[in-house]
């Protein structure tokens, strides 16, 4: 019978080579072959073996996300056109998607190959351009690049013409994102129970002032008008194109196209509600992580 298989998502510049062997370890005590996307072959141990993210992402009963959120981010996205459970190990500061510590690994491991979890939907959003399609945990943002002029562009909802946006950043996020880069930006707290999707300006000068909570049918259209700067669009952080003047970008919302694994929401919940309430305060991250 074949064993069974769970994978490895890798922080992309993190040493977790410690995280790693251990899951090795316990591995081979249960029967259970870890893999790992072959270009992150060099940084993990000899009994971990290397596949394509295709097969990845294809023969796996869950992946374990090394890292911080934006490594769960990723590893969501790896998923999303066939979601499987992602099970988060929190290697990074605060972690408002990764559940488990490093010193609780093991005993989430057995829970997670005994079934023995709860799955938290995330929906996500699709992002569409001429040329360009790419998907959304957390958010959208169209963001100022310094010196290259303000953000100006036009909001359509599902046809409908709403106005114009002239800002420092649009951001456009999912209710799970909406405690990331918009909150940042003075977006509201979105529960995750809400289906939509929220639009914030950052620094606006003028147009659209105020935050929009749209249904999750609804298409948002947003395409850049003259005299617009060229802003860079970012999905989940990293950049992945440069807009200009006339280009347009489409959002819709997706449903259910991620799975995280859930050893004890409640817990899990309240421990966030306490590091939001955290960020107010003027300690740095280290000493945050502190408290």
């Amino acid at each position: 019978m074949m064993a069974r298989r769970i994978g490895l998502v890798l922080h992309p510049r993190r040493d977790v080579s410690p995280q790693a062997a251990q899951i090795a370890q316990w591995a081979a005590r249960h029967d259970t072959e870890v893999l790992v996307r072959a270009a992150d072959r060099d940084r993990v141990g000899a009994d971990v073996t290397p596949v394509d993210e295709g097969e990845l992402a294809a023969s796996c009963l869950g992946l374990v996300s090394l890292g911080g959120d934006g490594t769960m981010l990723g590893a969501l996205r790896l998923v999303a056109q066939s979601p499987i459970p992602v099970l988060g190990v929190n290697l990074g500061k605060l972690g408002f998607l990764a559940e488990v510590e490093p010193d609780k690994l093991p005993a989430a491991l057995d829970r997670l190959i005994a079934g023995d979890f709860t799955i938290e939907p995330h929906p996500c959003l699709v992002v569409r351009m001429s040329d360009t399609m790419a998907l959304a945990f957390n958010d959208v943002a169209i963001s100022r690049v310094p010196g290259a002029g303000f953000v100006q562009a036009t909001l359509t909802v599902s046809g409908n013409r709403h106005g114009y946006f002239r800002c420092d950043a649009l951001i456009v996020a999912t209710p799970t994102g909406s405690t990331a880069y918009s909150y940042a930006a003075g977006g509201p707290v979105v529960s995750p129970a809400v289906e939509g999707v929220l639009i914030t300006p950052a620094s606006p000068a003028s147009g659209i002032s105020r935050p929009l909570l749209l249904a999750a049918d609804e298409l948002v259209r947003l395409e850049l008008i003259e005299g617009s700067g060229s802003p860079a669009l970012e999905v989940d952080g990293p950049v992945l194109r440069h807009l200009h003047a006339g280009e347009a970008v489409e959002i819709s919302f997706r449903r259910d196209a991620g799975q995280v694994v859930r050893l004890d929401a409640r817990a899990f919940e309240e421990r966030n509600r306490l590091k939001l309430s955290l960020l107010d305060l003027p300690l740095l991250p280290d000493e945050l992580k502190g408290l």
